[in-house]
């Protein structure tokens, strides 16, 4: 029989408007006949053209100059190549031409779902029995790209739910910084992305222990000038790809969290970030540290890779390396089990593993601990974001896949001590999607990559049919005692 889950009337519905202005770009004898039609132009035209589209589109972006002539300046090559100097144009003309190598992307206009829930930093000024919450979803628009976005919360003594709305803007980072690597993990890492070992032996010679993304990319152009060769030229882009997936990246202050996007990178995560697991992370000396495991596609590789923040301004981006890190659906246990860091991973896509490591960014031997088992996850199951911690051990929200390849989210109980022993596991669903809930991109599907435990009851936010998310709670010694007790 079934546990009583009581569904909260709040849902979270994609909106068309939440839209980005990102750099456009058609090619490079495009981009030079463009622009000598824009330099065809006298002041007087130039001027009667950019007046009114900076006055419509200010209403649309915060500081819309900005973004124009940032995206004026990386056409600045091609200014040159159609004879001019970029230096001497006004800023009316680098604003029109920074225009015209700019679109707006609708970045949830497909779907907004998969959350994640962790709570706020700020607990200030609250009633008793609240509890302020960042939300973060997976936000998809044209082409299927898939990013981060996030949403402020609140969840009342009686367990309700209000969803604080967006603001009027959403922005990229303000900043993109890139980090120091270490040689060894850089090398492990290009070997699992199937880059040529040879061809990356060739330029790690030429590099110190750790390195910086400026002089990996010096020695990759030096390297490419040697060469026509189409496959080296390629193994020589992927790496310089691969490095484009350390980051660190920073919002500005006077931004709302529904302000900010996570947007992909690299060329590694061309084709969207995927389904944050967020997890506020307590280390020995209990130091607070806000981690999340995502997936990083572009279109052929899967590069799980791991987001670290403490304040939700400034992010930093890393891959996770390792025989463990493979495949997707990694979560964090949120403190160290036995002196080590816990990750729960499904390598082989249908069965649980757990893995240790002394290094937050290294896995390796992961050993399974749960297959499936009941005919609703016959065909895989997987984690619903991090282990929550309870008196009784591990709580592991899980999806499962049964037939007609309908996704149900049910729940397991690990041992506190070694996770590895499985406690108990629901013999039926938690919640499987309902007749409102099953229509949408991938109909049937109901998916969480995170809950939370606020006033002794389970928090469980979830994507509906990869279209929208709503919200469940349930009691949370209720689900104990049942999992306790065989399930």
């Amino acid at each position: 029989m079934r546990l009583s889950v009581e569904r909260k009337p709040v849902k979270v519905l994609p909106d068309t408007k939440r839209v980005i202005a990102r750099y456009f770009f058609n090619g490079e004898e495009r981009a030079v006949e463009l622009i000598k039609k824009i330099m065809q132009l006298d002041k007087e035209e130039t001027f009667a053209l950019i007046s009114p589209l900076l006055q419509d589109f200010s209403k649309r972006h915060r500081n819309i100059t900005r973004k124009l002539l940032r995206n004026a300046e990386r056409v600045r090559k091609y200014v040159v190549a159609a004879g001019f100097e970029f230096e001497k144009l006004d800023e009316y003309c680098k604003l029109l031409i920074g225009s015209y190598f700019t679109h707006e992307y609708s970045i949830e206009s497909a779907a907004f779902f998969n959350p994640s829930i962790i709570p706020d930093p700020d607990q200030s000024n609250l009633e008793e029995g609240q509890l302020r919450v960042i939300i973060s979803f997976r936000a998809v628009g044209e082409g299927h790209v898939s990013s981060v976005v996030f949403r402020r919360a609140m969840i009342d003594k009686n367990s309700d739910i209000t969803v604080i709305p967006a603001g009027n803007y959403i922005d990229e980072a303000e900043k993109v910084h890139n980090v120091m690597y270490q040689k060894r993990l850089f090398l492990k890492k290009a070997a699992e992305a199937d880059i040529n070992s040879e061809f990356m032996h060739s330029v790690s010679d030429k590099l110190e222990d750790r390195f910086n993304y400026d002089q990996l990319k010096q020695l990759i152009i030096e390297a490419k000038q040697q060469t026509d060769d189409v496959k080296i030229l390629r193994e020589y882009n992927l790496i310089l790809a691969l490095s484009d997936s350390y980051r660190r990246i920073t919002f500005s202050k006077d931004t709302d969290i529904s302000d900010r996007v996570i947007f992909p990178l690299s060329d590694f995560e061309s084709k969207g970030i995927e389904d944050a697991r967020f997890v506020l992370f307590t280390d020995e000396n209990g130091k607070k540290t806000y981690y999340a495991t995502y997936t990083a596609y572009d279109g052929v590789h899967i590069m799980p890779k791991l987001l670290k923040t403490y304040d939700f301004y400034d992010f930093k981006t890393s891959p996770l390396n390792g025989a463990g890190a493979k495949n997707k659906n990694l979560a964090l246990f949120p403190r160290k089990i036995n002196g080590k860091f816990a990750m729960l991973s499904r390598i082989d896509g249908w069965n649980n593993y757990l893995m240790y490591s002394d290094n937050i960014n290294e896995w390796e031997d992961p050993i399974k601990i749960q297959g499936p088992e009941y005919p609703w996850e016959f065909v895989q199951i997987g984690n619903c974001g991090s282990p929550i911690e309870t008196p009784d051990g591990w709580l592991v929200i899980t999806h499962s896949v049964g037939s007609m390849r309908r996704y149900s989210i049910g729940a397991s109980l690990l041992d506190i001590n070694d996770p590895s022993i499985e406690i108990g596991r629901l013999k039926d669903p938690l919640i499987v999607p309902n007749p409102d809930e099953r229509e949408g991109y991938v109909p049937n599907v109901v998916y969480s990559c995170g809950s939370i435990i606020h006033n002794d009851e389970l928090i469980l936010p979830y994507g509906l049919s990869d279209h929208s998310s709503g919200f469940a709670t349930v009691k949370l010694q209720v689900l104990l005692d049942r999992l306790k007790t065989g399930g």
